[in-house]
C-alpha cells in the first residue's frame, strides 16, 4: 500500500515539474478601438524557456464573428535573457461590422509522455466603430465608409501632361515654321519686277564703273570683279539667271537654258566673263586695248539684249521707247 501510493506520488512529481515550467502567453490589438474597414494587427506572444517545445495552433479566416483575417501569421522569434525565447506572431485584421468584440484566449500547448498541457492568453478585445457620417441604423441606405476626399497631385499625375504640353508645342512650332518656309518659297518664285528696268541699272553702274577710272589706276582686279557683277546682276534682274552664285561656264549654260541664242552677244558676254576670270585667278594682266574692249562688249550686251520699254503714243497705242523716237 505504502508502495502504491509513493508511486503515484512521484507521477504527480513528475508532470509537474515537466509542465511547471513558466510559459507566458499574451494576446494583443494594436488599438481596442477601430473604425469600420481600418486594418490593424492581432500579435500573440510567448515568452517560454528555450528548450520548451510548444504547438502553436493556427488560425485561419476569422479571429471570431465579424473579425476577418487579412493575412498572416508572421512568425518571429528571439531569444532574451535567462535562457528564455520569446516567439511573436502577428495577424493583419479588419472589421466591416461595427461593435463590440472579444477574442477568445489563443493557447499554446506542450505535449510529451506525461500528457498535454495548454498555456492561454487572456481574452482580447476590440471595438468597431461606424464613422460620424453613417446614421445608427444604415440597413436601409448604402453610405460610404469616409467622406470623398482630393488626393494631392503627384509628380508622376503631372510629368504626362507636361510632356503631352510640350510635344503639342514642339508640333505647333514646326508646322509654323513649315508654313513660313512654303510661303517664303512661293514668294521667292514669283516673278521678281525691280522697282527700276534691268538695262537702267546696268548702264548707270558701268557708267559709275567707267568714271572711277580703275583700270588706269593699276586697280586691274577691282575693275573686272565690278564688271563681271554688274553684268551677272543685270543677268539676274533681266533673265532670272542667279549667276552671282555660278562660275562663267554655270553662268552661259543657264543662259542658254533661257532661249537665249549663240550669236554675237553670246560671245560678247563670254569674252568679258572669260577675260575677267584671266585676271581675276590666272593673274593675267590685261592690255588697256583689252581692258577698253571688254567694257564696250558689256555694254553691246546689255544695249542688245535689254527689254523694250513700251510707251503711249499720240493715238493712245503702245509702242516701244526706239520706235517712239523714230
Amino acid at each position: 500500500m505504502k508502495k502504491t501510493i509513493l508511486s503515484i506520488f512521484l507521477f504527480i512529481s513528475i508532470i509537474s515539474f515537466s509542465f511547471g515550467q513558466d510559459v507566458k502567453v499574451i494576446s494583443s490589438f494594436d488599438s481596442t478601438k477601430i473604425f469600420i474597414g481600418d486594418q490593424i494587427n492581432f500579435t500573440v506572444t510567448i515568452d517560454k524557456p528555450a528548450g520548451l517545445k510548444l504547438n502553436l495552433p493556427l488560425i485561419k479566416d476569422t479571429l471570431c464573428k465579424n473579425i476577418e483575417i487579412v493575412s498572416g501569421p508572421k512568425t518571429d522569434s528571439a531569444s532574451i535573457q535567462n535562457g528564455r525565447t520569446k516567439i511573436i506572431q502577428k495577424y493583419l485584421i479588419t472589421s466591416f461590422d461595427s461593435g463590440r468584440y472579444q477574442v477568445s484566449p489563443v493557447f499554446a500547448e506542450a505535449k510529451n509522455e506525461g500528457g498535454i498541457k495548454r498555456f492561454y492568453s487572456d481574452y482580447a478585445s476590440l471595438e468597431v466603430k461606424r464613422v460620424n457620417i453613417a446614421p445608427p441604423d444604415s440597413t436601409s441606405k448604402i453610405f460610404d465608409i469616409v467622406k470623398p476626399f482630393s488626393a494631392p497631385v503627384t509628380l508622376g499625375e503631372i510629368v504626362p501632361w507636361i510632356l503631352i504640353i510640350a510635344f503639342a508645342a514642339v508640333i505647333i512650332w514646326l508646322a509654323v515654321r513649315l508654313l513660313r518656309r512654303v510661303k517664303k518659297t512661293e514668294t521667292e518664285k514669283e516673278t521678281y519686277i525691280p522697282p527700276e528696268s534691268a538695262h537702267i541699272i546696268a548702264f548707270r553702274e558701268l557708267e559709275r564703273l567707267k568714271n572711277e577710272e580703275l583700270w588706269q589706276k593699276g586697280e586691274i582686279k577691282r575693275y573686272y570683279t565690278s564688271l563681271t557683277e554688274i553684268l551677272r546682276q543685270y543677268l539676274e534682274n533681266r533673265f532670272r539667271v542667279f549667276s552671282l552664285e555660278l562660275t562663267t561656264s554655270e553662268t552661259l549654260e543657264a543662259l542658254i537654258k533661257t532661249g537665249f541664242k549663240k550669236n554675237e552677244s553670246y560671245n560678247d558676254l563670254k569674252s568679258v566673263l572669260t577675260g575677267a576670270d584671266l585676271v581675276k585667278f590666272a593673274k593675267y594682266n590685261p592690255t588697256p586695248e583689252e581692258n577698253e574692249s571688254h567694257f564696250q562688249n558689256s555694254w553691246n550686251f546689255v544695249l542688245a539684249t535689254k527689254e523694250n520699254e513700251l510707251v503711249n503714243d499720240t493715238t493712245g497705242e503702245k509702242i516701244s521707247a526706239e520706235e517712239a523716237v523714230l
